[in-house]
């Protein structure tokens, strides 16, 4: 890829050129001319302090440590060569190594790194996270990763793509320069993830993640056993009426309200439980302001129950599970099938009656 410039009749190409050659160096002046303007990198950036290597018995320090709006860290490690070397490998140790930090630790960097007070750079971080105070919120633990470099290897892009594939958030930033009128230019380009594809890139990852986990959950010996409890419960409950087996390692029971289920698990290695999941993507508010409810009513639930609950809160922010646990562990030989599908069942019809009444009042819309 070429930069041109447009004259009157036609198109001139900028000659390319390259840091060396134009005696621009990695720390004097690439990262201190990053460190002043860290928007070519990235809008949501916040520069923190550059040369950080705040631990023990390490002398590594980090090119740029910066602050996502998102309440994430990240580091920004750079190279002035045309393959970036092993930047990748340095960059994952140094992420796992600031991993641990806290806010409170992150306003003492800034402090440090911009020379000002503690209060002045608390202002500064809290301003730039949109908190009214420390307390209001808390670093989300991820740490992304902003390579820099004149241009990348096929090993370091090879080593990217597959460790994002893994979940890892690993940007790969080209700067190219080129001269023209004795001035050097810069060419700023995302290259990983392509900019077209990063908002589809988290979706094609959490696509392949559920494949991986249906497949790891996928056992024969699961849909004669579900096919069995259904026909078992028909006698018992109509709450499984109409459901069909299933070679998952779990069934789910809808309710009226949508993003509200029950679910009946059976995992290898793990406890068999019965649960009801609770989507907050719709009505989020008034299910956050049931469950509040029952937490507070927490003894009462378990009572009306009949055995204990425990409240499950996913990383996700847009979930919650409440469940019970039974006493078995991975899947029953034939023979004990029976004795399971009966406390399977008879705690789903608890649970199902324990919570029908705060499961019906969000049906009700308020006046």
């Amino acid at each position: 890829m070429s930069l041109y410039r447009i004259s009157t009749d036609k198109l001139e190409r900028v000659p390319q050129t390259t840091f060396a050659t134009e005696k621009l160096l990695e720390r004097q002046d690439l990262q201190r001319l990053l460190k002043q303007d860290i928007s070519v990198l990235g809008e949501d950036l916040m520069v923190i302090g550059e040369e950080f290597g705040n631990w023990e018995d390490s002398n590594r320090r980090i090119d740029l440590l910066c602050l996502t709006r998102d309440a994430s860290l990240a580091v920004v490690e750079i190279k002035r060569t045309e393959d970036g070397g092993h930047m990748e490998l340095q960059a994952i140790r140094y992420a796992a190594m600031v991993s641990s930090m806290t806010l409170e630790q992150v306003i003492v960097a800034y402090a440090r790194g911009h020379a000002c007070e503690a209060e002045e750079a608390r202002s500064e971080v809290l301003r730039f996270l949109s908190l009214d105070t420390e307390e209001a919120g808390a670093l989300s633990g991820a740490v992304r990763i902003i390579l820099v470099s004149a241009n990348f290897s096929t090993e370091v892009t090879a080593a990217v793509l597959w460790l994002n594939k893994h979940d890892l958030n690993i940007r790969c930033i080209r700067l190219r320069p080129y001269r023209a009128d004795g001035s050097v230019f810069v060419d700023a380009t995302q290259i990983i993830p392509l900019p077209e594809a990063a908002d589809l890139e988290p979706k094609w990852r959490e696509q392949e993640q559920e494949k991986q986990r249906t497949a790891r959950s996928s056992n024969p010996i699961l849909e004669p056993f579900w096919k069995s409890l259904i026909e078992h419960a028909a006698s018992k409950t109509d709450l499984l009426a109409g459901h069909k087996g299933s070679r998952s390692s779990s069934i789910y029971i809808p309710t009226a309200v949508p993003g509200v289920k029950f679910a009946l698990r059976l995992v290898e290695n793990q406890a068999a439980r019965v649960l009801m999941q609770m989507d907050l993507k719709t009505n989020g508010d008034r299910k956050l302001q049931m469950i509040a409810d029952l937490m507070s009513r927490h003894q009462e639930l378990e009572s009306a129950f009949g055995g204990m609950l425990e409240w499950i809160f996913q990383n996700s922010k847009t979930e919650r599970r409440l469940r019970h646990l039974l006493p078995t562990i991975g899947y029953p030989p034939e023979s004990e099938w029976l004795m399971l599908q009966e406390t399977m069942i008879d705690a789903l019809v608890r649970l199902d009656a324990a919570l029908r009444k705060p499961i019906q009042e969000l049906i009700i819309q308020p006046s």
